[in-house]
């Protein structure tokens, strides 16, 4: 016997457990199978479970589940990504508290800490996973640094190099100056923030008493202006364009050049360029041919050694690159920077230019002016566009075939609108920097020669033999890694093995659907499409199905400084991997953010129990599973009815699932089990299995553990535990496991038309009897007479066959029929299809009493109503709240005008006795 509640934490570690031992978790199956195939978004190896993950990961497990239930041979592909920076800041903050740094440790020994760190503490977020119930094929788990993946990776960027498609190049990068690397356009945060904007005189070479005034909001990169560009249409420097300035402090010639960069409108009119430090002055640079000047190291303090000057020059190919720009002899020109700035850090920098201008009376004014600045989103520091070496992919090539991918349907995004963001970024995508100047990740298979040759190979001996094939003979490997999502990107293929051959890779690829959140389009999914369209000839998924993120049930997001993080896995060890999976689910809509409380997930929970309770309840009365049964030989009405609900709940479920409305898929299961099963047919069933009709009590027993059986298949793939325990204590002898079972299957006959007419019938007046006992405030002993007026034949024969199941559900005293037109007073009316419902009220309430509560009632509402229209009127709220608020407003609103409608129909019935 079942116990009398339903405790999740002694059942989940042990099926969970027996899974995984069974193999049940594992892909492979008959040859002739159809695949389906997942690749899990790889958490991070410093990750921890969040809100986030556990959204993503209980869709894809769901998915998963179905499909296997399905018969398709399934392979959810589980694994780890090393997370470059992100794991070499968490073991250089632990090597900080021994006094080290990890130059201290030299290259390998810091590498073999980090190895040792991923054994002992890294991968916590797989055993979260393993709470969560997801059914990875953890025996094929891998790890964007192992052998496997790494030669995959090798493959890739010597191919790309090959082809031309990877390439070496000096340009402007994100520079973070606290983790001393390169980061991509992606691994920026634009803040918001008020600065200052510094109005500077720059004085005529030919005229030092005339100066051009340029507006700065980084007064310390002036040591690297090389020119001062001016809008060619504007009149007020026509007669400029051509001249020079003489930079002040530097004392360095620029000219002044016309380009369209400049904005006549904003400020003077006229702009200093610094190309080393600024990206739009780089392309400014690059057009007007300009010097470009490095004036900031790798910390950003100002160069304390010589500075070298950069030029421009055109390649055969009409390519224009940065070059070191020699003096009149030969030599590489340099210059030296005032020696009171050298060595200091960028804002102390920024001070000391400032003080320098005020006092030479070059400063002309300071504003206040709103504007963005980019920090790194690992780091938290602001970032510095810099000058440097590094790798980039010609990601514009590479995307070609991925749009056209998506543009001609071969994969499609839901909800479609994210189509949208994608190819935004696609048709305007910039060459990928690749190369990061940290230790722990895919160290760049490059060599370089000791004159700048470049070597790119396999490993280190074709790399010596390929340079010894061009005489060169000294070697010296590229110490940069690999940007973290270049390996990512290859993940739909390399977890399968590819570059070996091996049959995984034909089997298995191209995957399915990739379920992820919209952040990481550009990061990822993009890069993805990108890879997998070239090294594989086909697009790595189908399917990309992206899902909103969570946010507290508030509609704000997620925050530690807000407060209002909630932790899934306390979810888990407070209500159960069920409860926290079905919330998630449950509130899946496609477009819209989930909004999680605890008291939602606490509701679940109590769904649980229903299912317990109901499944205890089928125990006791007998109903046992008979492996015979036939659901489509039932005789009986009310047994008919309830098998073709089923076949009606498996079809809207398989409906929802193939167009991925999550909500939809947990709103038919859950409507179905705690509504149509628990309140109405085990209702329904009572007097049946606890009567004396032998043939009548055999048939409902067989019908409700055959309904609960199908129950528990279709609610496995969201709520995978105590479905399992309960389909292993229902029947302990059964010959497998729920979770490698088969989803219902069941014939369309199983839906009678008549009879499922019949039964809804009978729901909807017990409803409307019910409705109108809530409105009226009726006490709950109280029994009403009913009567039905002018009700067709059909209808008095639904009631006369089922008088019985009417009264006492409906709590009705005596249930007669009238022709129509028939009235009586003290009675409330409702409409049921032909007939009119009158359901004495009268003689069981306070007329008055309840005329004056609803009146009450219906004020207070008005009164709310009011509050959030001014709310909503006051554009004040509505400009700067975030958008999630405004909308838990208008959903507040709407809420309470159907609140008060309800109860304004209800006076009005009221009044009409």
């Amino acid at each position: 016997m079942l116990d009398k509640t339903y405790s999740p934490g002694d059942i989940e570690k042990k099926h969970y457990q027996a899974w995984e031992d069974s193999g049940a978790f594992k892909c492979g199956g008959p040859e002739d199978a159809e695949r389906y195939t997942i690749v899990i978004p790889p958490p991070n190896v410093t990750g921890s479970l969040h809100m986030g993950h556990a959204l993503n990961n209980t869709l894809q497990d769901i998915l998963i589940r179905y499909h296997r239930m399905k018969g398709f041979d399934v392979l959810w592909q589980p694994g780890m990504d090393h997370a470059g920076i992100a794991t070499q800041m968490v073991v250089e903050r632990q090597m900080e508290k021994e006094g080290l740094i990890r130059h201290d440790l030299g290259r390998d020994a810091f590498i073999d800490r980090v190895w040792k760190w991923k054994a002992e503490s890294g991968g916590t977020i797989t055993g979260q996973l393993r709470r969560l119930g997801a059914s990875c094929d953890w025996s094929r788990e891998r790890f964007t640094m192992d052998e496997g993946l790494s030669a995959a990776v090798r493959k890739v960027f010597v191919e790309l190099y090959k082809q031309g498609l990877i390439y070496r190049d000096k340009k402007l990068v994100n520079w973070d100056p606290l983790l001393h690397t390169a980061i991509s356009d992606l691994e920026v945060e634009q803040r918001e923030t008020v600065g200052k904007m510094w109005y500077f005189k720059y004085p005529l070479e030919d005229d030092p008493d005339r100066h051009v005034i340029v507006g700065t909001t980084r007064p310390e990169t002036m040591l690297g202006d090389t020119a001062v560009a001016v809008h060619p249409d504007d009149d007020r420097y026509t007669d400029l364009v051509g001249k020079y300035v003489i930079l002040p402090i530097v004392g360095r010639r620029i000219p002044i050049v016309a380009d369209d960069y400049a904005d006549p409108e904003k400020g003077s009119g006229a702009v200093k360029i610094t190309p080393a430090h600024d990206f739009n002055d780089f392309e400014v640079g690059k057009r007007a041919r300009l010097q470009v000047i490095n004036v900031l190291d790798f910390e950003a303090k100002v160069r304390a050694d010589e500075v070298e000057v950069w030029c421009w020059t055109e390649s055969a190919s009409g390519a224009m690159t940065v070059t070191a720009e020699t003096g009149e002899e030969g030599g590489r020109l340099s210059e030296r920077l005032p020696e009171h700035l050298r060595g200091l850090d960028r804002f102390e920098a920024r001070d000391a230019v400032v003080k320098d201008m005020e006092r030479l009376g070059l400063l002309d004014k300071i504003e206040e002016n709103p504007m963005t600045a980019p920090y790194g989103d690992r780091s938290g520091v602001v970032i510095e566009p810099w000058l440097t070496d590094q790798w980039f992919v010609d990601a514009a090539k590479l995307a070609g075939p991925a749009i056209e991918a998506v543009e001609t349907g071969k994969t499609v995004f839901v909800p479609k609108q994210w189509e949208k963001t994608y190819f935004e970024w696609m048709r305007n995508i910039q060459p990928w920097c690749i190369s990061r100047q940290i230790w722990w990740g895919h160290q760049i298979p490059a060599w370089f020669g000791p004159d700048g040759e470049i070597f790119v190979e396999l490993s280190e001996e074709e790399a010596v033999a390929a340079a010894k094939a061009q005489g060169v003979t000294q070697l010296t490997r590229d110490e940069d890694v690999l940007d973290t999502w270049f390996s990512s990107a290859l993940w739909p293929f390399s977890t399968l093995g590819w570059p070996a051959d091996v049959p995984e890779v034909p089997r298995y690829y191209p995957t399915d659907v990739l379920v992820t959140g919209f952040d990481i389009i550009f990061f990822w999914v993009a890069r993805m499409m990108m890879m997998g369209l070239h090294f594989m000839g086909e697009a790595p998924f189908h399917t990309v199905y992206v899902h909103a993120l969570v946010r507290d049930e508030k509609g704000q997001k997620m925050s530690k400084s807000k407060g209002n993080v909630i932790d899934p896995v306390h979810l888990i060890d407070k209500y159960g991997a069920d409860a926290a999976r079905f919330t998630l689910t449950a509130f899946a809509a496609q477009g819209r953010d989930v909004k999680m409380s605890e008291s939602r997930v606490e509701g679940y929970r109590n769904f649980c129990t229903k299912l317990w309770n109901a499944a205890r309840f089928c125990q006791m009365n007998g109903c046992e599973p008979d492996p015979g049964f036939d659901p489509g030989a039932v005789e009986r009405t009310v047994n008919k009815w309830i098998v073709g609900k089923v076949k009606e709940t498996a079809d809207a479920m398989e409906r929802a699932l193939g167009a991925y409305r999550f909500n939809d898929l947990a709103s038919a299961v859950y409507q179905f089990t705690w509504g149509t099963f628990c309140d109405w047919y085990l209702e329904f069933a009572k007097p049946i299995l606890q009567g004396d009709d032998a043939a009548a009590q055999a048939e409902a027993r067989a019908t409700a553990a055959w309904v609960l059986d199908q129950i528990l298949h279709l609610m496995h793939p969201i709520m995978p535990f105590i479905t399992e325990e309960l389909w292993e204590s229902l029947a302990p002898d059964r010959s497998h496991a729920l979770i490698s079972g088969r989803w219902p299957d069941l014939a369309a006959s199983l839906i009678d038309a008549n009879v499922e007419a019949e039964m809804d019938w009978v729901v909807r007046l017990v409803s409307a009897v019910r409705s109108v006992r809530s409105e009226m405030n009726v006490p709950p002993g109280a029994e009403l007479p009913v009567t039905l007026a002018g009700a067709n034949q059909a209808t008095r024969g639904r009631m006369e066959a089922h008088a019985d199941l009417i009264k006492r559900l409906a709590r009705v005293s005596n249930l007669a029929d009238e022709d129509a037109g028939w009235v009586a007073e003290g009675t409330i009316q409702t409409v049921l299809d032909e007939a009119t419902v009158f359901v004495s009220v009268a003689d069981f309430i306070d007329v008055a009493a309840e005329k004056a509560r609803l009146e009450k009632e219906i004020k207070k509402l008005d009164g709310e109503i009011t509050g959030y229209d001014k709310k909503l009127a006051n554009k004040n709220f509505t400009d700067k709240a975030p958008v999630a608020v405004v909308e838990i407003q208008r959903e507040r609103r709407a809420e309470a005008v159907d609140a008060r409608d309800k109860l304004a129909a209800a006076l009005e019935r009221l009044q009409a006795i």
